[in-house]
């Protein structure tokens, strides 16, 4: 279910509906709901996933933060393991048809529960976990508070990873592995298997990892009641491309009633109309440029290469804050508040200030649970370089299961290192109070150290994008050896997108250079009635575009 599709609108709108209308609980019980829906609409075995990880790190943080769980506290997430595995995986939900005229449901049993197969498995399989950590819970807990503390983070931690790691990187790795031994000429025939990714795992586990670290580090106490938990886990406006909202700001807002604000709703529906224009105008009607020269099996231009990397570096920023900017307004709408994500990113002079406006809730949490868990800074240069290289290849590899992931996460840890070494700091901010006089000399420096970085970050995305390590290679050597080669076979972008992109590019100058996020707030009414008309009438002109979905749900 797209954001950008009828069927997420008719969603919204009957979830809003029925918001408004429920007293508190009601309207936590109806949003956990309406979550799993939304979820499931991709596939509705990827609710067992999200169902399983949940559990596990409810319990897991409950053993953590008060040492034993009450009655409640136990069953209920055993019991939701074990029927989500039998309605989710083992009940083939295909074989019952429904026909209008005349009413009348078919139900092909032979199909719904089928003699043998993987859901059976999953749900025997449930069931023994189920078992088997009920067994060793009264051992668990009966342990010295040290030591059950980390037994029990070093199980939650370590299922999370392994779950993540078999359904993202396991033919990844299988691959790889052959691919090695075959090159120094050694046999291999490993199996792979058909393993679909579940939309949005690598968000929602990091999401679940954090909580149980923060209670493990006494920064969080433990959720009570497991809906409190598991809808700030699935809420839907976030779950599957982020940004990675930490219990210790979601949760507080489920756990108590919330009020909407007229103000807050216009801000909401504005970040909607906005995101909505950045994927659907801009990201969308980019896209076919990029991807005419990204996917084509012919030869290509510097010019080809330079335009379309250049289109991917848009395309990619308004996809993916596209897609926070809805998900900030529809929380808006239901009262609660997501985290920033994305602030002016392209206009960083340095890697770490570049990281400080990407993509801010996984380099914080890179930053928090990783980076500082290894170290960070404290312990002389050699180590800080090892551990900005470190967090950066695993940050690459967070993305996705491919080469070209790993080889970005280097190339940003390598870029960060070299800044350090070079001595290159980020620039001091100024208050939103203090008014610095013009200096040409300092305006003439950043912006030259804007455009070299820019430059830099848009190789980085060629890296990101590259379909192959041979394609790296192939637009490397065509960039410094067809130098100049202005012959264009690119097809020009959308007409929205073009239009879009220099609307955008002029709102992100004004937002910058008065350095406040409302700014178009002081303007009067009809000028920004009609601001929002552009951006309105340039979405209705970008619904001719083919539609894609988002670039991040892959992750």
């Amino acid at each position: 279910m797209l954001f950008n599709s009828i069927e997420f609108l008719v969603f919204l709108v009957t979830v809003y509906t029925l918001y408004r209308v429920l007293p508190f609980r009601g309207q936590n019980l109806m949003l956990l709901v309406s979550s799993y829906i939304f979820y499931g609409w991709w596939d509705k075995q990827f609710l067992f996933l999200i169902l399983l990880i949940t559990s596990l790190d409810f319990c897991s943080a409950l053993i953590i933060g008060q040492g034993e769980l009450t009655a409640t506290q136990r069953r209920l997430p055993s019991w939701v393991v074990i029927l989500s595995a039998f309605f989710c995986v083992t009940v083939q939900w295909e074989a019952i048809r429904f026909s209008l005229n005349p009413w009348v449901m078919i139900v092909d049993w032979s199909r719904l529960l089928p003699p043998v197969g993987t859901g059976w498995l999953v749900f025997w399989g449930s069931i023994g976990a189920v078992a088997i950590a009920n067994f060793f819970y009264p051992k668990l807990i009966a342990l010295p508070e040290r030591r059950r503390k980390n037994v029990c983070l070093g199980l939650s931690i370590t299922i999370d990873l392994l779950i993540l790691a078999f359904f993202k990187y396991f033919n990844f790795f299988v691959g790889s592995a052959v691919d090695l031994l075959q090159s120094v000429g050694l046999p291999a025939d490993f199996t792979t298997l058909n393993i679909l990714l579940p939309v949005g795992i690598s968000f929602y586990t990091f999401q679940t990892m954090s909580y149980t670290l923060d209670v493990y580090r006494r920064e969080l106490e433990p959720a009570q009641k497991f809906s409190d938990f598991a809808l700030s886990v699935c809420f839907f406006p976030h779950l599957v491309a982020g940004p990675i909202v930490r219990a210790t700001d979601l949760m507080p807002q489920f756990i108590l009633p919330r009020t909407i604000t007229f103000d807050q709703t216009l801000r909401g529906l504005y970040l909607i109309l906005f995101g909505l224009f950045k994927k659907v105008a801009i990201a969308d009607g980019l896209a076919g440029s990029v991807n005419a020269v990204y996917n084509s099996t012919g030869t290509v231009s510097w010019i080809d290469v330079v335009a379309a990397t250049l289109l991917f570096t848009f395309q990619i920023y308004c996809d993916f804050s596209g897609y926070t900017d809805i998900a900030r307004g529809v929380s808006k709408l239901f009262g609660v508040e997501l985290v920033v994500n994305f602030n002016l990113p392209y206009f960083s002079r340095t890697p770490s200030e570049f990281w400080q406006r990407w993509h801010i809730s996984l380099s914080t949490w890179l930053r928090d649970y990783l980076y500082i868990s290894l170290g960070g800074n404290r312990k002389g240069n050699l180590n800080t370089y090892r551990n900005l290289m470190t967090t950066m290849v695993l940050g690459g590899l967070w993305h996705g299961a491919a080469w070209n992931y790993v080889l970005w996460g280097f190339y940003q840890g390598a870029l960060l290192c070299i800044y350090r070494v070079l001595g290159i700091r980020d620039p001091r901010k100024s208050s939103q109070s203090e008014k610095p006089a013009f200096n040409l000399k300092k305006f003439l420096s950043s912006t030259a150290a804007t455009l070299i970085f820019f430059g830099l970050t848009c190789y980085g995305w060629l890296l990101f994008r590259a379909n192959s390590l041979e394609q790296i290679v192939s637009f490397t050597q065509i960039l410094f050896t067809d130098f100049g080669n202005f012959s264009l076979t690119m097809p020009k972008p959308n007409l929205s997108g073009l239009l879009g992109l220099a609307v955008l590019i002029i709102y992100e100058f004004a937002e910058y250079s008065v350095n406040r996020v409302h700014f178009y707030r002081q303007y009067p009414a009809l000028l920004r009635g009609a601001f929002y008309a552009i951006l309105t009438l340039l979405i209705l002109m970008g619904t001719s575009n083919a539609p894609a979905q988002f670039i991040y749900f892959q992750f």
